[in-house]
């Protein structure tokens, strides 16, 4: 990989890093966020759940503006929407207002929306700068490892602001994010050619009729990494969101908190770098890894579902087992998609792939909070159980050799 590349990988990188922190950071505040702002558990997953939601709606449309007008100029506007809408949650929590709760939500509905325009557009932007499968593969790699290192250092810095204040992580966000800014701004640089694409000369109605024809040809492959990728993020955020809540049950608070969490997080980081160095060009490799991934995560949460939970030392090894499986699958997932798909329509598709994502962002914190009121056992094996699903769907209808 090329010096200048590294560079510009690096700075790209810093951007899925802060829409992790955005969102993962957040997650071991939620329980003194219910005590000061008088919410349900619930409600408390809301905040997860409203900044995922959005970016569910508008990542297509990101997409495509991103193939027609470039991704330097979604991705810098997006960034600041995220940082001044960060910012206004923290104004509304630390003035304690009456409707406190319901301001922060609109704050991180806004903060969703400028989260759709950033990491989606980083994966086609990756596989924009390479002409070698070998180095997208890397540099898909060294993204999902940003993306993962965000989630192992999130539930640590967020427990750390805490002990300042419940609000301080809202307004660590505008930091993080005026950095990736500039970075992007200043070092990113737009490979020669790559915004002279057929996005730019036909019209939404036409482009999304092309996009459209392309999920019908590549349908069953394309539907399958979409649902898996939905799959991972429902698993590992449900999976955090009861870790959370149990270690608060158990008395753990502060920064020793935010270390356990960071646990399983730190197997999911791990193995998400190693995984991307390992699969290199190889279609057939990338199936088989995360293949052997899933198994290894629907193997612990199955453990988890059936077996007492009565250490929080075993459940934190279990969930760094399931996480590190999944690590394993992600950037294989994410080289498949963005090297079967042509530039002119990477953004569109892969922004589809992240709306996916987000969905299980969306879907895991709340599933978790209803399904624990039933057992832990329950949410355990639902998760396993989609974990599973995820496994077949990789054996049978991932099929690199077509």
């Amino acid at each position: 990989m090329e010096t200048r590349k590294k560079r510009d990988i690096l700075s790209i990188a810093t951007v899925p890093l802060t829409m992790t922190l955005a969102n993962s950071m957040l997650i071991p505040v939620l329980p003194a966020m219910q005590q000061a702002l008088k919410i349900s558990s619930l409600q408390a997953s809301w905040i997860i759940t409203a900044y995922a939601t959005v970016a569910i709606l508008f990542i297509p449309l990101a997409g495509y503006l991103s193939d027609r007008y470039g991704r330097k100029a979604v991705i810098l506007p997006s960034l600041l929407l995220v940082c001044v809408a960060g910012a206004a949650a923290g104004i509304v929590a630390a003035i304690g207002s009456r409707n406190a709760y319901g301001l922060i939500l609109g704050a991180r509905l806004l903060q969703g929306l400028g989260s759709a325009g950033c990491f989606p557009v980083v994966l086609p932007l990756v596989g924009d700068l390479f002409k070698r499968d070998q180095d997208v593969s890397q540099g898909l790699g060294l993204i999902e490892t940003a993306n993962t290192f965000g989630k192992v250092v999130s539930p640590i810095l967020g427990s750390a602001l805490a002990i300042w204040s419940w609000y301080a992580p809202f307004f660590a966000i505008p930091a993080f994010g005026l950095i990736s800014f500039l970075l992007v701004l200043v070092f990113v640089k737009t490979p020669h050619g790559s915004d002279d694409n057929s996005s730019k000369r036909v019209g939404l109605g036409a482009f999304v009729r092309s996009v459209l024809a392309l999920i019908k040809a590549e349908g069953k492959w394309l539907y399958c990494i979409f649902a898996i990728g939905g799959i991972a993020m429902f698993v590992i955020f449900g999976s955090l969101f009861y870790l959370s809540e149990t270690l608060e049950e158990r008395g753990m608070k502060s920064i020793y908190k935010g270390l356990v969490l960071a646990i399983p997080l730190g197997g999911l980081c791990l193995v998400a770098y190693l995984s991307g160095k390992w699969i290199g060009k190889n279609k057939a490799r990338m199936k088989w890894t995360s293949l052997i991934g899933f198994a290894i995560a629907t193997a612990a949460l199955l453990a988890l579902g059936l077996m007492k939970r009565d250490g929080t030392w075993w459940i934190a090894a279990l969930l760094a087992l399931s996480s590190s499986g999944i690590g394993a699958a992600l950037p294989s997932m994410d080289a498949l998609l963005t090297g079967g798909i042509d530039k002119d329509q990477r953004g569109t598709v892969t922004s589809l792939y992240s709306s996916m994502r987000f969905i299980g962002v969306a879907a895991g914190p709340p599933a978790s909070a209803l399904l624990m009121d039933v057992s832990g056992g329950a949410l355990f094996l639902v998760a396993a159980g989609t974990a599973l699903l995820a496994t077949l769907l990789n054996l049978f209808a991932i099929r690199p050799e077509r």
